[in-house]
């Protein structure tokens, strides 16, 4: 093999996932906390407990689990089936704060990902996108990126849950104030969720869409109108 020829092995796609859902990814999430930054105003969360019941309830029950069922779906889905989830992912985000959080950072992330790991196939997906006028939430262009680059699903939503888990910890560090050694026994604790979450993902169905954490939409609701503020959503 000529020394300058480079192959995508598995280990190749793990670095690849693990630099796209790392927290140093350039997409601005530090700067979203999905209505987190009311609760803990409200004293909703309070502590490392309150924490983990919070984000476990909206991985099992709410956002993060329409998140994993559209990254599921977008993952194996193709043509105008592909571009049917992507339209609906975009119309279900709850509030005004929520698509901001969401669709900026897909949009960055599509963009960021084509400029340092170029694809045709990536390319071609986010084109059309572009013509049928659907902004891609940050679920749906992880998942064309996956498509693209040969990522197991599997690893995509498990890997995809426990980044939107720790980077909601890591808000919550901030802004309950907690250590971060409590962040790390949160994110322990939420591993049964993100499993959980992750396998009946990648069996649902469009008809398994809906959320019964309605606070979590009734906290990123009040954050729009809340006087100070450390976070956009």
């Amino acid at each position: 093999m000529n020394p300058g020829m480079t192959m995508t092995t598995n280990a190749t796609r793990l670095l690849r996932l693990q630099s796209w859902l790392s927290p140093a990814f350039p997409i601005g999430a530090f700067s979203y906390s999905h209505g987190l930054e009311y609760a803990v105003e409200a004293g909703l969360v309070h502590d490392r407990e309150s924490l983990i019941d919070w984000l476990d309830g909206d991985l099992r029950f709410g956002s993060g689990r329409n998140e994993a069922i559209f990254l599921g779906l977008a993952l194996k889905s193709t043509g105008q089936d592909f571009l049917e989830v992507a339209e609906l992912a975009e119309a279900s985000v709850a509030t005004k704060e929520l698509a901001l959080e969401s669709l900026s950072q897909g949009q960055a992330f599509l963009l960021t990902v084509q400029r340092a790991w170029p694809n045709e196939t990536l390319k071609a997906g986010a084109d059309l996108l572009v013509e049928a006028g659907i902004t891609p939430t940050q679920a749906i262009a992880t998942a064309l990126a996956c498509r693209a680059h040969g990522i197991d699903p599997d690893d995509a939503l498990h890997l995809y849950l426990q980044a939107w888990s720790a980077n909601l910890i890591n808000a919550a560090v901030r802004l309950v104030p907690l250590g971060q050694t409590d962040g790390q026994l949160a994110q322990a604790a939420l591993e049964d969720a993100v499993i959980t979450t992750a396998r009946e993902a990648r069996s649902a169905t469009l008809d398994d869409l809906g959320s019964a954490a309605l606070i979590v939409d009734w906290a990123s609701m009040q954050h729009e109108n809340q006087y100070t503020r450390l976070f956009r959503s």
